[in-house]
């Protein structure tokens, strides 16, 4: 009897007007096929540009949208988990699931109790920042303690809107964050602009369907920002170890994912965001070899990633 394959979640967090809004319609509009699922607070949080609405769903009170793309957006109101348990009647054979919380919830608490769920699977945690603000608000008396709260439970942390500070300013603020989101990585950006595959996950390199060029909302071409590396494993590897080396803190790999042969010879699934780590059974038809790995550009130890003695040449 083949055991169903959980269904991954990103939850995307962030204080209020850090760009979730901008981040899940540029997701969105970057689906190429996926069948996403946006569970949000109620709509009035995030509203979903009107080209991407197809029609809304009477027989669920009006709390769902379909979306173009063969997506769908259900409010989840005060019960998360309920919703989550409805959702595959909803809309059955949905491939990946999209949380975002309201600005003053914890993303780190909402994760907690999608693990607690067997058809899902926490793929990670995605925390919105401010490049302007945060600094102050993690200073403010009220709100501080939520800041640093979202920021330590990040898997990456996309610094938002850092057109509208100087370069000495957002390198400041780059290693302010870091120093708030030890176990995540953090991503510079203007206008929520990265790769979907950043937040969506690669699709390529463990028997699903490939991975397109990487590009950035709007047409931007993202090699100028980021750069892939794909490695062919041609032997079986020390998947554990390899592990340790793509969440090393000076890898600066975002995402990696690849199906390879461990040294017992089981097929496993490695991925990788932030600087955490996952190693999974691999489904049924999976094809080992591949090992898909995105940093930015300038900061991604090639060498290190792909010379290590435990890679093939």
């Amino acid at each position: 009897m083949t055991v169903p394959v959980p269904v991954p979640v990103t939850v995307i967090g962030g204080y209020l007007g850090a760009g979730k809004t901008t981040l899940v319609n540029h997701l969105l509009r970057a689906a190429d096929g996926l069948r996403l699922a946006v569970l949000v607070n109620d709509f009035g949080a995030l509203p979903i540009d009107r080209d991407l609405i197809v029609g809304g769903d009477g027989d669920d009170g009006g709390d769902t949208l379909e979306i173009s793309g063969g997506c769908i957006c259900c409010s989840y109101g005060s019960d998360l988990m309920e919703a989550l348990l409805e959702l595959p009647r909803r809309r059955p054979g949905i491939d990946r699931v999209l949380i975002e919380t309201s600005g003053v919830a914890l993303p780190g608490m909402v994760a907690s109790a999608v693990g607690l769920l067997e058809a899902y699977a926490l793929d990670g945690i995605v925390v919105l920042a401010d490049a302007e603000t945060v600094r102050r608000q993690a200073a403010d008396a009220y709100i501080g303690d939520t800041i640093t709260r979202q920021l330590a439970a990040a898997d990456l942390v996309i610094l938002n809107r850092c057109d509208l500070v100087g370069a000495m300013a957002r390198d400041e603020t780059v290693r302010w964050v870091a120093g708030k989101a030890p176990n995540g990585r953090v991503v510079p950006a203007e206008r929520c602009a990265v790769p979907a595959e950043l937040v969506l996950g690669l699709h390529g390199g463990a028997g699903g369907r490939e991975s397109n060029v990487l590009r950035t909302p709007g047409g931007v071409a993202a090699s100028v920002l980021y750069e892939s590396l794909e490695l062919t494993l041609d032997r079986a590897v020390d998947v554990g170890q390899m592990a340790r080396a793509l969440t090393a803190p000076g890898s600066g790999v975002l995402r990696a994912k690849g199906c390879l042969r461990d040294e017992s010879g089981r097929l496993v699934i490695l991925q990788v965001v932030g600087r955490r780590a996952e190693i999974t059974a691999a489904p049924a038809g999976a094809t080992p070899g591949t090992l898909v790995v995105i940093g930015l550009r300038g900061q991604l130890d090639r060498a290190g990633v792909g010379g290590a003695a435990y890679l093939s040449s």
